[in-house]
């Protein structure tokens, strides 16, 4: 297997190996596993990806989520993000499918909002656009190196609260069902996910993230502003140009991700699993102490409306 650099201080493609070798090996699932806590995101191109495969290799790396209420692949483990409905016609603009997709443009990691947060995400694709549609990544692990001693200090003692509908909010107070309001109640972390493998450091807050604890909501916010525009600073991202056939895999503990446009009428079809983390990825270490109390969810408030 051949290691090619990709991104400033992480991301990597992999070479000589594939997701199918992963699953089959248990020397090419460690020698992949090595190269995901040194990374944090790692390309597999010209992939014979099927949903079976993409299934099996992600299952190398632990348990899978269950897709949650509200989603394309509900009850599976599959997440099928596309634009196009049931005919297989391109969805307008105001469709929940299209602002779905536009609220994963917005900076993020995959289910802190979720009562087990994710490890790993893998993502295939499936149909791509003429132009657009990348995803772009950046190293929480690398913006905390960046931050200022007494900051990561102070961080590292911090809890942040995760909410599902607060981020979907952002793009339309409906976005989030009621039924997807229920199942996804707010979760408190721990602001600083440390890798147990390798002990690196790195800020964990996205879109979802509304709250610190013990903090002033208005300064809280601007504090996770603050963190934000340190990890998404201009020249520290890795884009992501897809072709048919690709796999990416990313670490949720360490990075940040978020779709990039691409024009409205043309389709988009990618197929996303997703890896709950577990004790032997650091999780007990991010939860809150018990009787933490809930923080208010003020939400945002837009008057754009979703078609169904």
């Amino acid at each position: 297997m051949k290691i090619v650099p990709l991104g400033p201080g992480f991301a990597a493609e992999l070479r000589g190996v594939t997701i199918h070798d992963v699953a089959a090996s248990d020397a090419a699932y460690a020698t992949v596993r090595a190269a995901f806590e040194e990374h944090s995101v790692l390309v597999f191109r010209d992939q014979n990806v099927t949903d079976e495969a993409q299934l099996a290799f992600s299952r190398r790396f632990g348990p899978l989520e269950v897709t949650k209420v509200g989603s394309k692949g509900y009850g599976t483990n599959l997440v099928i993000l596309k634009t196009l409905d049931d005919k297989g016609d391109v969805v307008l603009e105001d469709h929940r499918l299209a602002l779905e997709n536009k609220a994963n443009q917005l900076w993020h990691t995959d289910s802190p909002f979720k009562r087990v947060p994710a490890l790993a995400s893998v993502l295939s694709s499936r149909i791509i656009p003429g132009w657009g549609g990348e995803t772009e990544y950046v190293s929480t692990r690398l913006a905390f190196d960046r931050l200022d001693p007494a900051l990561q200090r102070r961080l590292e003692n911090s809890f942040a609260w995760h909410e599902y509908a607060y981020s979907r909010g952002k793009i339309a107070p409906d976005l989030a069902s009621p039924a997807e309001r229920a199942a996804l109640p707010p979760q408190c972390w721990r602001l600083i996910w440390k890798n147990p493998v390798n002990d690196r450091k790195a800020l964990y807050m996205a879109s979802h993230t509304y709250a610190i604890e013990g903090m002033e909501q208005k300064a809280a916010r601007k504090l996770l502003a603050e963190l934000t525009a340190v990890a998404t600073a201009p020249g520290e991202s890795y884009l992501h140009l897809w072709r048919t056939g690709d796999v990416v895999m990313w670490d949720n503990r360490a990075t940040l991700h978020r779709g990039r446009p691409w024009p409205a009428s043309e389709p988009r079809y990618m197929v996303r699993t997703t890896i709950s983390a577990t004790a032997a990825d650091g999780l007990e270490a991010m939860r809150a102490p018990t009787g933490h109390r809930r923080a208010e969810v003020v939400p945002y408030r837009e008057n754009s409306q979703v078609r169904q």
